[in-house]
């Protein structure tokens, strides 16, 4: 087996920024167990599949294709940043001729296109509805002590929890917090809850950009201790900080030690446009 594979900064236009992740390119369907094998050799905190639908169907001319993603510990409904990269090799290292691609994933049609200065990526937006916070007090004290925390929600359809931090901190605080990951999957093991975003109104630019909002994910429960840049969290974080600021159109920037920047801007039909530029820093051939 021999398969074009390719590792791809995504949400970042610099290499060794924004979230790597690799992308392989199947000309022929793979057993089920070799997707999980290869993510994990891998061992990014995402893989993606890009398939062919139909024999006919070539990476240069078609426009449509299927899509999976895998974490090294198991496959994921949305990855963001692997979609990005995705459409990043398509675009720019296989020439594939269309303006906009379409990939048929776990989570529907999701579309990406060209822009100026990256790619657009077309994801659904999950609503986050008010959480009690007694009945993930455990969870949240765990991960960030006694941290203030200003506002609890939870998103039904990713499975992920919103977690407010308080508006008296800023954008430093956030970067430099520890937060335990380890013992999260003991304490929420439900099934309930699958990753954790924190979260920060942004501050107005001064020397540095101005940002709406800030973030930080976290995923133990499938494998990733903390993600750099999230397009699925951003799903999630759209929908609330958009209620929250009334605004449509937005600049986020996810927190990490690799940092990355997203554009925002939320359609009338509950879909959310986020941009973002990408860095191929690796292209290979996997054997085995």
């Amino acid at each position: 087996m021999k398969l074009p594979v390719f590792v791809v900064d995504a949400f970042t236009a610099k290499a060794f920024h924004g979230n790597p992740a690799a992308v392989c390119l199947l000309e022929n369907k793979l057993d089920e167990d070799i997707h999980q094998k290869i993510a994990r050799e891998m061992n990014l905190s995402e893989t993606a599949f890009i398939r062919k639908l139909h024999p006919t169907d070539n990476f240069t001319q078609s426009s449509c294709f299927g899509l999976r993603w895998f974490t090294p510990a198991n496959e994921v409904p949305l990855c963001g940043h692997a979609t990005l990269a995705s459409a990043a090799v398509l675009f720019d290292k296989i020439k594939n001729v269309n303006s906009t691609l379409t990939f048929v994933t776990l989570s529907g049609e999701l579309k990406a296109r060209r822009a100026e200065d990256g790619i657009i990526l077309d994801l659904p937006l999950y609503p986050a509805h008010p959480q009690d916070f007694h009945e993930v007090e455990d969870l949240i004290k765990t991960a960030i002590g006694d941290t203030q925390v200003q506002d609890v929600r939870y998103s039904p359809d990713t499975r992920k929890l919103l977690v407010r931090l308080s508006d008296t901190y800023k954008r430093s605080f956030l970067e430099n917090l520890k937060v335990n990951t380890q013992d999260l999957p003991q304490v929420e093991n439900t099934g309930k809850v699958k990753g954790l975003i924190l979260t920060l109104k942004g501050e107005p630019g001064g020397q540095t950009p101005a940002f709406d909002f800030y973030s930080r994910y976290f995923a133990p429960w499938v494998g990733v201790s903390e993600d750099p840049v999230t397009g699925s969290a951003h799903a999630v974080l759209s929908s609330y900080w958009s209620q929250q600021l009334g605004k449509k159109d937005m600049h986020a920037f996810q927190c990490s030690r690799r940092g990355g920047e997203l554009e925002i801007s939320l359609h009338p039909d509950g879909r959310v446009d986020i941009r973002g530029g990408t860095a191929v820093v690796l292209e290979g051939t996997l054997t085995a």
